[in-house]
């Protein structure tokens, strides 16, 4: 009789500012790569955490049949990851043998996924200044999810990880030596969805990819040859293009001005930059692009909210076509760029000088390609499953 190869359990946790996403995986042949099969047994989240209205937590067995859809009032981050496993513990789903975290940074020293320890927490503490919106909540899920699940292993993946490889040229700040030793540069975000998009997408004869993740965080990446070679945010994640409450980037004399002549602190100027700003700061109403869209008819400040923020994503391909050269594929993601066929038509107009081009039709109905016959790009619509990353990474890190 041949013996079954030994599944391993592993659970995915993506804490955001106000949101904890989660999977659950299977897998017996996942290799130290990160290669192999991966099944999801359930996935879900719990969204609007922290909110005027009470949370709501769905969950999905597979990616289909929806298991659990209800409301939590007062949800917090912990009270979130306790319902979710007190939901694996009742459901008759195997239990995780290992946990891997979603890190948006880990400063300097953190550039790789690795397993956590009390090392690589103090690190990932000392740079969580560098992503106040997200650092809080993800290090209170660590710590809680440690005491759950106390004899498994438990895995840090950075956003950070996928943009290591970026030249010079791109990760360089204009800024003086010591500042750039001292690790003040440029370090990019969204990678774990940009490995989502591309191992999605498969090895296609695109050599230069551009993928926009469009959601409350926003980012543009240029991808040669599968490497990062240049993206939008920074050293956080509040560079680059406007995002719904995030400014992106601005004139550094205007938080001087602010500064000189009202006294801010820099934890005003942080509430400021972070949730103040952007979608929500231009429109006075929201930061979901959705209701603003809803309101665009009546509102001037809605519509302009909408009109800058795509202004601001074409830019940003625009100026990635430059860095790479030309362009074969363009790739929408994240939560907006997946479900608004509205903003990547407005996109893709501001981009009809370079010979990209929708087919209305499909771009309405989200069918794969979503460009004209005659666009000079292909335009492809991917969805991002970054809970499925963590999984591959912390199951590669298991046996590596």
């Amino acid at each position: 009789m041949v013996a079954q190869p030994h599944q391993r359990h592993i659970l995915a946790l993506n804490g955001g500012s106000s949101s904890l996403k989660f999977g659950l995986y299977e897998t017996s042949a996942i290799g130290a790569d990160g290669q192999g099969p991966l099944t999801v047994l359930a996935a879900g989240a719990v969204e609007g955490i922290g909110g005027e209205e009470p949370a709501r937590f769905q969950i999905k067995a597979g990616r289909r049949k929806l298991l659990i859809d209800e409301a939590i009032g007062g949800a917090t981050h912990l009270t979130a990851l306790a319902r979710i496993a007190r939901m694996l513990s009742e459901s008759g789903l195997p239990p995780p043998d290992a946990i891997g975290h979603r890190v948006v940074h880990g400063g300097p020293s953190l550039l790789a996924h690795c397993r956590l320890d009390a090392r690589v927490l103090t690190e990932i503490t000392a740079a969580s200044t560098l992503a106040p919106l997200h650092a809080p909540a993800t290090l209170a899920i660590i710590r809680q999810s440690r005491k759950l699940f106390p004899r498994r292993p438990q895995f840090a993946c950075f956003d950070t990880a996928f943009h290591a490889v970026l030249p010079e040229l791109s990760r360089r700040l204009p800024l003086n030596q010591a500042l750039h030793d001292a690790g003040i540069r440029r370090y990019g975000f969204h990678g774990l969805s940009c490995e989502s998009a591309l191992r999605q997408i498969g090895q296609p004869q695109a050599h230069r990819i551009i993928i926009a993740h469009l959601g409350s965080g926003s980012s543009v990446t240029a991808i040669r040859d599968g490497c990062s070679v240049d993206t939008s945010m920074g050293l956080t994640p509040g560079g680059g293009v406007p995002m719904a409450s995030r400014s992106g980037d601005l004139d550094p004399g205007v938080l001087l001005y602010l500064m000189r002549t009202t006294l801010w602190t820099p934890a005003r100027i942080e509430t400021l930059i972070d949730r103040e700003s952007g979608l929500l700061g231009i429109s006075g109403i929201s930061g979901d692009i959705r209701q603003l869209q809803l309101l665009a008819a009546s509102s001037d400040r809605a519509r302009l909210a909408i009109a800058i923020y795509c202004m601001a994503v074409a830019k940003q391909v625009a100026a990635m076509i430059a860095v790479l050269g030309g362009l074969d594929l363009l790739v929408f993601t994240g939560g907006i760029g997946e479900h608004n066929p509205r903003v990547r038509s407005a996109i893709c107009d501001r981009l009809a000088w370079f010979g990209i081009a929708l087919y209305p039709q499909r771009n309405a109905q989200a069918l794969n390609p979503l460009n004209a016959a005659g666009s000079r790009a292909q335009v492809l619509l991917v969805s991002s499953r970054e809970e499925e990353e963590i999984a591959r990474h912390a199951g590669g890190l298991m046996v590596a």
